[in-house]
């Protein structure tokens, strides 16, 4: 694969993505982790599959449609939520299924049948264009200068949002914009796993990140060369043994994260024992 990678640009688009990635997941994703939006996040990337079939109904850029409903979405669970509904995960739910719904509907009103749509389900890094990559590149580097620019602030957040609202802190716009984040993270992580399993990549490298280490900072960095090495390694896997690419790299940060999950667990256990056995004597 090396050597083709400077033969051939889709391979070096894919490395681009990856890297882009990479960063994103890093910093959103243990924001998501932290304040346990995991399925929240869902919704508003499964929602963005309407967008992708208006995208191809109406003959713009699918990725532009997927930002337009992922954005919406993130911002009306964020209302919902809000509120203080018991219903929000009732809110979520119908949000989810109602963009998959509107994209199959969308889809249906054309003419054929678009040869790349499963690329939007489930992933193919191989096939990220150089537009795609412009894209990605612009959602990269607004998420993750909002991230930096804001840092302390979300640093508040994370740990207290009505201590941070007691000290100033606008936690409804920091709730509002770390949705917002999300949904721009799904457009970048979008043609790498795909809507389906985006979510594996959303959280794996941050959870198993959150295992390594506690503090913030270091999480989020430890998490951004994880999911590097998930999307590179998948990608190298996925292009020798021929197999596909998003799924690749989901199945191999899963494995990663239950290794270094149960590692972990018996490294507690073996403290635990050595601790008891010293107060036993």
């Amino acid at each position: 694969m090396i050597e083709a990678l400077w033969e051939y640009q889709f391979l070096q688009n894919a490395v681009v993505a990856s890297l882009l990635a990479s960063l994103v997941c890093g910093v959103i994703g243990v924001i998501i982790v932290e304040k346990k939006i995991v399925m929240m996040s869902g919704g508003i990337a499964h929602t963005a599959y309407g967008g992708v079939g208006l995208g191809y109904l109406l003959g713009f850029e699918p990725m532009l449609g997927a930002v337009l409903f992922s954005v919406a979405a993130a911002l009306g669970i964020g209302f919902v939520r809000r509120q203080g509904s018991v219903h929000t995960d009732i809110i979520i739910a119908l949000f989810w299924s109602l963009g998959m719904a509107l994209g199959i509907a969308f889809i249906g009103f054309m003419p054929g049948y678009p040869p790349d749509m499963n690329s939007f389900l489930f992933g193919n890094i191989l096939s990220v264009t150089r537009a795609n990559l412009k894209l990605m590149l612009l959602m990269s580097c607004l998420v993750i200068f909002l991230i930096v620019i804001l840092f302390n602030y979300w640093k508040a957040y994370l740990f207290d949002d009505q201590f941070a609202t007691i000290m100033g802190i606008k936690t409804t716009f920091l709730e509002y914009l770390l949705l917002v984040l999300v949904a721009l993270t799904v457009i970048v992580l979008m043609r790498i796993a795909g809507i389906i399993l985006v979510l594996a990549l959303l959280t794996a490298p941050a959870a198993t990140a959150g295992l390594l280490s506690k503090k913030l900072k270091t999480r989020m960095v430890l998490a951004g060369i994880l999911g590097a090495f998930f999307c590179l390694s998948g990608l190298w896997i996925s292009y020798e043994a021929n197999i596909a690419s998003g799924s690749t790299i989901i199945i191999l940060s899963v494995l990663v994260y239950a290794c270094v999950y149960t590692i972990c667990s018996l490294k507690r256990k073996l403290i635990s024992s050595q601790t008891l056995n010293k107060e036993n004597n």
